[in-house]
C-alpha cells in the first residue's frame, strides 16, 4: 500500500487564538483543504462533481489533539480514504509537524450526495474511480 496523500501547510499568525495556539476550527479547515487537494490530485475537480450531480458530504468528524501548533509551524496534512463497499467513506488524516511530531488526528465519515435526490449514492469508490485520472491519491 502506498503512503497516504499529504499536503504542506504553514500555520499563519491570524489562525491562532489568544494563547497563541492554532484555533480548533482551523484544524478542521486544514483537514478539509487536504481532502479537496487529494481529490484534485486524483483529477477530480469540484466542477466535475457538480456536473455529475453529486457532492461530497461529511457525516461525522472526530478531532484528537496531540501537540499544540503555533504560528510559523510547518505541517503536513495527510488524507487516507477507506472504502467499505457501502455508501460511506472513512477518511483518516494526520497533521504532523516538520520534525515528525503528531499534532492532531482527524477521522471523518462521509459520502457522495446525489444533489437531486438528496441521498447518498451507492459505492462512492466507483464514482471516484470513474471520474479520476489518477486514482492513487484517493486510495483506489
Amino acid at each position: 500500500m502506498s503512503e497516504p496523500f499529504s499536503v504542506a501547510v504553514t500555520v499563519r499568525g491570524y489562525e491562532t487564538d489568544s494563547q497563541g495556539h492554532l484555533n480548533t476550527s482551523v484544524y478542521m479547515q486544514y483537514a478539509e483543504h487536504a481532502r479537496w487537494c487529494a481529490l484534485e490530485a486524483g483529477g477530480i475537480r469540484q466542477s466535475a462533481l457538480l456536473e455529475k450531480g453529486v457532492g461530497p458530504v461529511n457525516l461525522e468528524t472526530n478531532l484528537r489533539f496531540h501537540r499544540e501548533l503555533r504560528a510559523g509551524d510547518e505541517v503536513r496534512v495527510s488524507c487516507a480514504f477507506r472504502y467499505d463497499g457501502g455508501k460511506t467513506i472513512r477518511i483518516e488524516q494526520r497533521i504532523v509537524k516538520a520534525d515528525g511530531t503528531l499534532a492532531a488526528e482527524v477521522t471523518s465519515v462521509g459520502g457522495l450526495l446525489d444533489l437531486a435526490e438528496r441521498r447518498l449514492v451507492a459505492d462512492p469508490a466507483s464514482w471516484f474511480r470513474a471520474l479520476a485520472s489518477d486514482p492513487e491519491p484517493l486510495g483506489l
